[in-house]
C-alpha cells in the first residue's frame, strides 16, 4: 500500500492564523548530481531508485500527468525493460472514455494526475525553482553556480529540524530550514523585523523517514539518499530528453569548430594575393 505522505512542500502556502513577514532566509545545500554540467548524464540506477521512492511515498498524492509510462523504457531514463514497464503501468488505473470506466493502465497511458487538490503535479517541479537563490537571479544562478530546482527540492526534503527555542511549542506546522514562504511565529522575529532563524514552518510532516524504502539494489536508504534519488527522478521527468540535447549540443559545437577552422583557412588563402602578391609558379 502506498503511503499517503506528500511532497506538497514545494508549493505549500503559509499556515492560517500564523504571523507572516517577508520571505525568510533559507538554507539550501548545493548537492552534486551526476547529470550536472555539459558532460553529465543521468545515473540509471539512481533514476530507478527515485522511481521507487516516488511510487512508494509520493504517488498516493502526487501525479506525473505529463509523463507516459512508456518513457520509463527510454534510453537516458530509468531504462526499465518493456515487460517491467507493462507490469509497472498495470499497478495504476486510468479512465477509458470508450469504455466509460476505469481499466488498468498500459505503457501508452500517462501517469495519473494528483489525487489531492492541494498536491501539485511533480512532472515539471524540478524546473519550477530554476535560479531561485543568490545574486544572479533568474536562471543565471543555476547556470553559473549549479543551484536550482533540484537543489531546492532535495534541501527541502532533508531540511526538517527541531524548532528553534524561540518558537512556542504549540506553533502549528513543522520547522524546515529550506522553506521560506510558510508560517513564522512572532516570538522569532526581532525588534527590527528580522527572522531569528532560517526557513519557516510548513504544514506537511516530513515525507521521508530514512530506511522507509528498501532499495532493490541494496543502496543505503538514508533520508539524504532518498531525497537525492527522488529529486533526480523528478529532474528526469522535467527534462526527459536532456541527454539527447547535450549530445546534439556537443555535436553542434564540434561542427561549428570545424567550420570555423575551414573558414579561417579559406579566408587566409583568398587574401594571400592581396597581402603578399601572386605566388611564384
Amino acid at each position: 500500500m502506498l503511503r499517503t505522505v506528500t511532497l506538497a512542500a514545494v508549493a505549500a502556502m503559509g499556515l492560517a492564523g500564523t504571523a507572516m513577514a517577508a520571505e525568510s532566509e533559507t538554507l539550501i545545500t548545493d548537492y552534486d548530481f551526476p547529470y550536472e554540467g555539459p558532460f553529465g548524464a543521468f545515473d540509471q540506477m539512481q533514476l530507478q531508485r527515485g522511481l521507487q521512492v516516488y511510487t512508494e511515498v509520493c504517488a498516493a498524492c502526487h501525479g506525473l500527468q505529463y509523463v507516459s509510462y512508456r518513457n520509463l523504457h527510454d534510453e537516458g531514463g530509468p531504462g526499465l525493460p518493456e515487460d517491467q514497464v507493462r507490469a509497472y503501468a498495470a499497478q495504476f488505473e486510468t479512465f477509458d472514455e470508450d469504455l466509460d470506466d476505469y481499466r488498468p493502465a498500459t505503457p501508452a497511458d500517462k501517469f495519473p494526475q494528483s489525487a489531492l487538490p492541494e498536491a501539485p503535479d511533480l512532472s515539471l517541479m524540478a524546473k519550477s525553482r530554476a535560479g531561485f537563490h543568490g545574486p544572479y537571479g533568474s536562471g543565471l544562478n543555476q547556470l553559473f553556480k549549479g543551484m536550482g530546482g533540484p537543489e531546492y527540492i532535495a534541501s527541502l526534503l532533508t531540511g526538517y529540524e527541531e524548532a528553534p527555542a524561540c518558537a512556542p511549542e504549540d506553533f502549528p506546522g513543522y520547522y524546515n530550514v529550506a522553506f521560506g514562504a510558510g508560517g513564522y511565529p512572532e516570538q522569532c522575529i526581532d525588534e527590527d523585523g528580522h527572522h531569528m532563524a532560517p526557513g519557516s514552518w510548513i504544514a506537511m510532516p516530513p515525507p521521508l523517514l530514512g530506511d522507509d524504502v528498501v532499495y532493490e539494489d541494496g543502496h543505503p536508504a538514508t533520508i539524504e539518499e532518498e531525497a537525492k534519488d527522488v529529486t533526480a527522478f523528478m529532474m528526469w521527468t522535467a527534462e526527459p530528453k536532456m541527454m539527447a540535447r547535450k549530445q546534439a549540443g556537443f555535436t553542434g559545437v564540434l561542427f561549428l569548430g570545424l567550420l570555423a577552422v575551414l573558414l579561417y583557412l579559406t579566408n587566409k588563402r583568398i587574401w594571400h594575393r592581396a597581402k603578399y602578391g601572386p605566388r611564384d609558379e
